[in-house]
């Protein structure tokens, strides 16, 4: 099981990558296992000491009890305090600068989170990016076609 952020390459610009752990219940867990988290609109919150991911529904697990189940939960990410206060000062140091989930997977059993450091495109450089993507779509059409003859 592997979850893409969809938006994330149109939207940011990657600086660096963390693998982070996330605090689920069991509930959550046997969902996201399933597949039914979604990331395209979420995001990294870092208060004080701790890192939260904000936003990001988990659908409720089939075979648990619905009673005062949140999908929109804001839940704690697993980060050592180094990690953190990294993070911390270089969003202080570059202005612009977030924090935003790229993927969702199991490793070794345990849910893991990958974040990025990342600068927000403007709307020219989601333009560029777009267009990026269909000359090399365009190009492996090409190539493709070429490799049949």
């Amino acid at each position: 099981m592997k979850v893409f952020n969809r938006k994330f390459n149109r939207e940011y610009q990657e600086i660096e990558k963390f693998e982070v752990g996330i605090a689920l219940t069991g509930a959550e867990v046997k969902s996201v296992r399933d597949g039914r988290i979604k990331l395209d609109d979420a995001y990294v919150k870092i208060l004080g000491s701790e890192a939260y991911l904000v936003n990001a529904p988990i659908s409720i697990y089939q075979y648990a009890r619905p009673q005062g189940y949140d999908e929109k939960r804001t839940r704690k990410l697993l980060l050592h305090k180094k990690e953190i206060l990294r993070l911390q000062v270089k969003m202080q140091a570059t202005a612009g600068l977030t924090v935003a989930p790229v993927s969702c997977y199991n490793k070794h059993g345990l849910i893991k989170l990958e974040i990025a450091l990342v600068k927000p495109r403007r709307e020219i450089g989601k333009k560029k990016y777009e267009k990026q993507k269909k000359i090399q779509r365009i190009q492996e059409q090409e190539a493709k076609e070429y490799m049949k003859i």
